[in-house]
Protein backbone atom coordinates (compact mmCIF):
# COMPACT_ATOMS: atom_id res chain seq x y z
CA UNK A 1 0.00 0.00 0.00
CA UNK A 2 2.88 2.38 1.16
CA UNK A 3 4.76 1.80 -2.23
CA UNK A 4 1.70 2.03 -4.53
CA UNK A 5 0.36 5.01 -2.59
CA UNK A 6 3.90 7.10 -3.36
CA UNK A 7 3.66 6.12 -6.60
CA UNK A 8 0.39 7.54 -6.77
CA UNK A 9 1.85 11.13 -5.55
CA UNK A 10 4.26 11.03 -7.90
CA UNK A 11 1.89 10.14 -11.19
CA UNK A 12 -0.43 13.51 -9.79
CA UNK A 13 3.05 15.24 -9.38
CA UNK A 14 4.91 14.64 -12.53
CA UNK A 15 1.83 13.61 -15.57
CA UNK A 16 -1.10 15.65 -14.15
CA UNK A 17 1.16 18.22 -12.64
CA UNK A 18 -1.80 18.64 -9.79
CA UNK A 19 -1.11 21.18 -6.52
CA UNK A 20 1.45 20.29 -3.97
CA UNK A 21 -1.50 21.25 -1.74
CA UNK A 22 -3.99 18.99 -3.81
CA UNK A 23 -1.09 15.74 -3.44
CA UNK A 24 -0.63 16.63 0.44
CA UNK A 25 -4.95 16.48 0.85
CA UNK A 26 -4.50 12.89 -1.19
CA UNK A 27 -2.11 11.77 0.72
CA UNK A 28 -3.66 12.16 4.06
CA UNK A 29 -6.26 9.52 2.95
CA UNK A 30 -4.36 7.24 1.47
CA UNK A 31 -2.11 7.38 4.53
CA UNK A 32 -5.23 7.39 6.72
CA UNK A 33 -6.60 3.79 4.66
CA UNK A 34 -3.22 2.70 5.17
CA UNK A 35 -3.47 2.96 8.88
CA UNK A 36 -7.42 1.30 8.97
CA UNK A 37 -5.59 -1.29 6.48
CA UNK A 38 -2.73 -2.03 8.89
CA UNK A 39 -5.72 -2.12 11.99
CA UNK A 40 -7.63 -4.53 9.93
CA UNK A 41 -4.84 -6.72 8.95
CA UNK A 42 -6.22 -6.25 4.75
CA UNK A 43 -3.80 -6.12 2.44
CA UNK A 44 -4.25 -3.87 -0.71
CA UNK A 45 -5.13 -7.28 -3.12
CA UNK A 46 -8.02 -7.55 -0.59
CA UNK A 47 -9.72 -4.52 -0.30
CA UNK A 48 -13.10 -4.45 -2.21
CA UNK A 49 -16.03 -2.00 -2.04
CA UNK A 50 -17.37 -3.06 1.31
CA UNK A 51 -14.02 -2.15 3.30
CA UNK A 52 -13.74 1.13 1.50
CA UNK A 53 -17.31 1.53 2.76
CA UNK A 54 -15.94 0.37 6.35
CA UNK A 55 -12.98 3.03 5.94
CA UNK A 56 -15.38 6.02 5.44
CA UNK A 57 -17.69 4.93 8.25
CA UNK A 58 -14.55 4.88 10.11
CA UNK A 59 -13.69 8.10 8.80
CA UNK A 60 -17.04 9.50 9.71
CA UNK A 61 -17.00 8.36 12.88
CA UNK A 62 -13.48 10.26 13.70
CA UNK A 63 -15.55 13.38 12.78
CA UNK A 64 -15.17 13.62 9.02
CA UNK A 65 -17.61 16.30 7.66
CA UNK A 66 -19.63 15.28 4.99
CA UNK A 67 -17.59 17.50 2.63
CA UNK A 68 -14.51 15.89 3.33
CA UNK A 69 -15.94 12.44 3.23
CA UNK A 70 -16.95 13.50 -0.18
CA UNK A 71 -13.37 14.91 -0.89
CA UNK A 72 -12.24 11.42 0.44
CA UNK A 73 -14.31 9.52 -1.68
CA UNK A 74 -12.90 10.84 -4.68
CA UNK A 75 -9.49 10.18 -3.75
CA UNK A 76 -10.25 6.64 -2.95
CA UNK A 77 -12.19 6.47 -6.92
CA UNK A 78 -9.07 8.54 -8.38
CA UNK A 79 -6.72 6.32 -6.88
CA UNK A 80 -8.21 2.58 -7.11
CA UNK A 81 -9.18 3.40 -10.75
CA UNK A 82 -5.16 4.19 -11.49
CA UNK A 83 -4.28 1.04 -9.88
CA UNK A 84 -6.93 -1.00 -11.93
CA UNK A 85 -5.69 0.55 -15.16
CA UNK A 86 -2.19 -0.56 -14.16
CA UNK A 87 -3.48 -4.29 -13.53
CA UNK A 88 -2.33 -4.02 -10.21
CA UNK A 89 -5.61 -4.74 -9.01
CA UNK A 90 -8.00 -7.04 -11.02
CA UNK A 91 -10.73 -4.50 -10.70
CA UNK A 92 -11.76 -0.96 -9.70
CA UNK A 93 -13.31 -1.52 -6.10
CA UNK A 94 -13.92 2.16 -5.57
CA UNK A 95 -16.06 2.23 -8.75
CA UNK A 96 -19.37 1.66 -7.05
CA UNK A 97 -18.52 4.26 -4.58
CA UNK A 98 -21.51 7.37 -3.87
CA UNK A 99 -19.83 10.25 -2.54
CA UNK A 100 -22.18 11.97 0.33
CA UNK A 101 -23.32 15.10 -0.54
CA UNK A 102 -21.52 18.16 0.57
CA UNK A 103 -22.50 20.74 3.16
CA UNK A 104 -24.15 23.38 1.30
CA UNK A 105 -22.36 26.22 2.95
CA UNK A 106 -23.05 29.69 1.38
CA UNK A 107 -19.80 32.65 0.82
CA UNK A 108 -19.13 35.25 3.26
CA UNK A 109 -18.92 38.56 1.67
CA UNK A 110 -17.95 41.70 2.64
CA UNK A 111 -20.73 44.87 1.51
CA UNK A 112 -19.53 47.13 -1.42
CA UNK A 113 -19.49 50.10 1.53
CA UNK A 114 -16.77 47.85 3.14
CA UNK A 115 -14.60 47.04 0.47
CA UNK A 116 -14.51 51.21 -0.16
CA UNK A 117 -13.76 52.00 3.01
CA UNK A 118 -11.05 49.08 3.12
CA UNK A 119 -9.19 50.16 0.10
CA UNK A 120 -9.77 53.82 0.84
CA UNK A 121 -8.14 53.02 4.38
CA UNK A 122 -4.82 52.33 3.27
CA UNK A 123 -2.31 55.50 3.49
CA UNK A 124 0.14 55.83 0.76
CA UNK A 125 2.40 57.95 1.68
CA UNK A 126 3.44 54.99 4.72
CA UNK A 127 6.62 51.98 4.14
CA UNK A 128 4.49 49.37 1.67
CA UNK A 129 1.06 51.63 1.88
CA UNK A 130 1.37 51.32 -2.45
CA UNK A 131 2.12 47.45 -2.21
CA UNK A 132 -0.58 46.54 0.15
CA UNK A 133 -3.42 49.01 -1.71
CA UNK A 134 -2.26 47.52 -5.27
CA UNK A 135 -2.70 43.81 -3.79
CA UNK A 136 -5.90 44.66 -2.18
CA UNK A 137 -7.52 46.40 -5.58
CA UNK A 138 -6.08 42.85 -7.47
CA UNK A 139 -7.81 40.35 -4.96
CA UNK A 140 -10.94 42.24 -5.57
CA UNK A 141 -10.93 43.80 -8.99
CA UNK A 142 -10.06 40.30 -10.65
CA UNK A 143 -11.01 37.96 -8.26
CA UNK A 144 -7.81 36.37 -7.88
CA UNK A 145 -6.81 33.48 -5.99
CA UNK A 146 -4.44 33.59 -3.14
CA UNK A 147 -1.67 31.42 -5.03
CA UNK A 148 -2.49 33.52 -7.96
CA UNK A 149 -1.47 36.79 -6.80
CA UNK A 150 1.54 35.57 -5.03
CA UNK A 151 2.53 33.92 -8.30
CA UNK A 152 1.63 37.06 -10.33
CA UNK A 153 4.88 37.99 -12.59
CA UNK A 154 5.35 41.34 -14.56
CA UNK A 155 5.38 39.31 -18.35
CA UNK A 156 1.92 38.46 -17.15
CA UNK A 157 0.32 42.13 -17.08
CA UNK A 158 -0.84 43.71 -20.07
CA UNK A 159 -0.52 47.21 -19.32
CA UNK A 160 -2.17 48.93 -22.17
CA UNK A 161 -5.76 46.51 -22.11
CA UNK A 162 -5.59 46.14 -18.38
CA UNK A 163 -5.41 42.38 -18.27
CA UNK A 164 -3.78 39.76 -16.99
CA UNK A 165 -2.92 35.98 -17.89
CA UNK A 166 -3.38 33.96 -14.68
CA UNK A 167 -2.35 29.90 -14.82
CA UNK A 168 -4.68 28.70 -11.78
CA UNK A 169 -5.65 25.51 -10.53
CA UNK A 170 -4.67 22.41 -12.88
CA UNK A 171 -1.96 24.68 -14.54
CA UNK A 172 -5.29 25.90 -16.76
CA UNK A 173 -4.64 29.50 -18.02
CA UNK A 174 -7.42 32.12 -18.09
CA UNK A 175 -7.72 35.79 -18.96
CA UNK A 176 -8.80 38.16 -16.30
CA UNK A 177 -9.88 42.06 -16.20
CA UNK A 178 -8.07 44.27 -14.18
CA UNK A 179 -10.22 47.28 -13.01
CA UNK A 180 -9.29 51.66 -13.71
CA UNK A 181 -8.90 51.64 -9.92
CA UNK A 182 -6.78 48.27 -9.49
CA UNK A 183 -4.80 48.89 -12.83
CA UNK A 184 -3.80 52.67 -11.29
CA UNK A 185 -2.85 51.53 -7.43
CA UNK A 186 -0.75 48.48 -9.48
CA UNK A 187 0.94 51.54 -11.91
CA UNK A 188 1.61 53.38 -8.51
CA UNK A 189 3.17 50.51 -6.97
CA UNK A 190 5.00 49.57 -9.12
CA UNK A 191 7.07 53.06 -10.71
CA UNK A 192 7.18 54.36 -6.84
CA UNK A 193 7.39 51.42 -4.34
CA UNK A 194 8.75 48.17 -5.70
CA UNK A 195 12.07 49.63 -7.29
CA UNK A 196 13.35 50.39 -3.48
CA UNK A 197 12.47 46.57 -2.74
CA UNK A 198 14.23 45.05 -5.56
CA UNK A 199 17.53 43.30 -4.56
CA UNK A 200 20.02 41.31 -6.71
CA UNK A 201 18.41 38.38 -6.35
CA UNK A 202 14.80 39.54 -6.93
CA UNK A 203 12.64 37.76 -9.69
CA UNK A 204 10.10 39.69 -11.89
CA UNK A 205 7.19 38.20 -9.10
CA UNK A 206 5.32 41.50 -8.60
CA UNK A 207 4.53 41.72 -5.16
CA UNK A 208 7.62 41.96 -3.17
CA UNK A 209 8.80 41.45 0.49
CA UNK A 210 11.23 43.97 2.61
CA UNK A 211 13.43 41.74 1.64
CA UNK A 212 13.11 41.54 -2.19
CA UNK A 213 11.05 38.09 -2.17
CA UNK A 214 8.09 37.32 -3.09
CA UNK A 215 5.27 37.43 -0.90
CA UNK A 216 4.39 34.11 0.61
CA UNK A 217 0.45 33.24 1.08
CA UNK A 218 1.02 33.43 5.21
CA UNK A 219 1.99 36.48 4.84
CA UNK A 220 -0.43 37.97 2.53
CA UNK A 221 -3.11 36.64 4.70
CA UNK A 222 -1.14 38.40 7.43
CA UNK A 223 -1.80 41.69 5.58
CA UNK A 224 -4.90 41.42 4.48
CA UNK A 225 -6.27 40.52 8.21
CA UNK A 226 -3.84 43.69 9.55
CA UNK A 227 -5.50 46.09 6.49
CA UNK A 228 -9.30 45.20 7.69
CA UNK A 229 -8.12 45.77 11.32
CA UNK A 230 -6.55 49.35 10.58
CA UNK A 231 -9.73 49.80 8.50
CA UNK A 232 -12.11 48.94 11.51
CA UNK A 233 -13.70 45.90 10.03
CA UNK A 234 -14.52 43.42 12.58
CA UNK A 235 -15.38 40.82 10.36
CA UNK A 236 -13.29 38.33 9.71
CA UNK A 237 -11.52 38.87 6.31
CA UNK A 238 -9.14 37.15 4.50
CA UNK A 239 -7.85 36.96 0.31
CA UNK A 240 -10.52 34.24 0.03
CA UNK A 241 -13.55 36.45 1.18
CA UNK A 242 -12.06 39.52 -1.43
CA UNK A 243 -12.49 36.82 -4.17
CA UNK A 244 -16.00 35.74 -2.68
CA UNK A 245 -17.13 39.70 -2.61
CA UNK A 246 -15.67 40.16 -6.51
CA UNK A 247 -18.46 37.55 -7.46
CA UNK A 248 -21.05 38.58 -5.52
CA UNK A 249 -20.85 42.25 -6.57
CA UNK A 250 -20.59 41.22 -10.21
CA UNK A 251 -24.06 39.03 -9.85
CA UNK A 252 -25.86 41.48 -8.49
CA UNK A 253 -24.48 44.52 -11.09
CA UNK A 254 -26.08 42.10 -13.58
CA UNK A 255 -23.53 40.18 -14.71
CA UNK A 256 -23.75 36.75 -16.29
CA UNK A 257 -22.98 33.64 -14.94
CA UNK A 258 -20.97 32.07 -17.40
CA UNK A 259 -19.04 35.12 -17.31
CA UNK A 260 -18.06 35.13 -13.75
CA UNK A 261 -17.35 31.38 -14.25
CA UNK A 262 -14.73 32.19 -16.69
CA UNK A 263 -13.08 35.09 -14.47
CA UNK A 264 -13.24 32.61 -11.39
CA UNK A 265 -12.05 30.32 -13.59
CA UNK A 266 -14.20 27.47 -12.31
CA UNK A 267 -14.01 23.84 -14.54
CA UNK A 268 -17.81 23.61 -13.77
CA UNK A 269 -20.57 25.96 -13.73
CA UNK A 270 -22.05 23.91 -10.55
CA UNK A 271 -19.31 25.38 -8.36
CA UNK A 272 -20.03 29.29 -9.70
CA UNK A 273 -24.19 28.98 -9.00
CA UNK A 274 -23.03 29.19 -4.88
CA UNK A 275 -23.25 32.76 -5.82
CA UNK A 276 -27.03 33.22 -7.22
CA UNK A 277 -28.24 33.05 -3.49
CA UNK A 278 -27.05 36.94 -2.80
CA UNK A 279 -29.28 38.19 -5.91
CA UNK A 280 -32.32 37.42 -4.28
CA UNK A 281 -33.37 40.86 -4.10
CA UNK A 282 -32.21 41.57 -8.06
CA UNK A 283 -34.48 38.12 -9.03
CA UNK A 284 -37.46 39.78 -7.21
CA UNK A 285 -37.14 42.71 -8.60
CA UNK A 286 -36.90 41.49 -12.22
CA UNK A 287 -40.00 38.82 -11.62
CA UNK A 288 -42.07 42.42 -10.45
CA UNK A 289 -40.95 43.83 -13.79
CA UNK A 290 -41.79 41.59 -16.36
CA UNK A 291 -44.26 38.77 -15.34
CA UNK A 292 -47.89 39.53 -15.50
CA UNK A 293 -48.76 38.89 -12.45
CA UNK A 294 -45.60 40.26 -10.54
Amino acid sequence: MDSAAESFIRFLAIERGLSEAYQLSVRQTLDALAEWMRRSGKPLAEIGTDELAAFLVQRKSDGLTAASLRVSTVHLKIFFRWLAARNHLPMDPAEPLVAPRGESHLPETLHADQITLLLDSIPQDQPLGRRDKAMLELFYSSGLRLSELCKLRLELIDFDEGFIRITGKGNKTRIVRTGRKALAALLDYLRNERPSLVTKRTSSHVFLSVRGGPLSPDRVRQIVKERCAAAGIEQNVYPHLLRHSFATHLLEGGADLRVIQELLGHADISTTQIYTHVDGARLKSIHRKFHPRG
